[in-house]
């Protein structure tokens, strides 16, 4: 069932932007709580990814990994650490966004 590797990929995606924002509350490792979750949450997204790969080839997941990764940890340093976005940032976003919709639209790679 393809839906699988997704759900495990969305998953993945989801522990890697909390291990993010946890890194960023770590304080370059000098604080043991964010420290020890961002070990969990990225240890969990690396076995999230590698249970995706048993259904998705590695190059599309792990554009979508990236892609939605950026686009999600964005997300995040916006509403939760009040960081601003200029306009060729929110652009450059779109693209990605775009980018990880074509190629799964549209490629055949994408659907084995």
């Amino acid at each position: 069932m393809l839906a699988t590797p997704y759900i495990w990929l969305g998953t993945a995606i989801v522990a890697e932007v909390a291990g993010s924002a946890f890194l960023a509350r770590s304080e370059q490792f000098s604080r043991l709580v964010p420290t020890g979750l961002v070990i969990v949450f990225y240890g969990f997204a690396f076995y999230g990814l590698a249970q995706a790969l048993k259904g998705l080839p590695l190059g599309i997941a792990y554009a979508i990994w990236a892609g939605l990764g950026i686009v999600l940890t964005t997300l995040v340093g916006v509403v939760v650490f009040k960081q601003r976005l200029d306009l060729p940032a929110i652009i450059g976003i779109v693209f990605i966004v775009t980018g990880v919709i074509v190629m799964n639209a549209f490629s055949k790679t994408a659907s084995h």
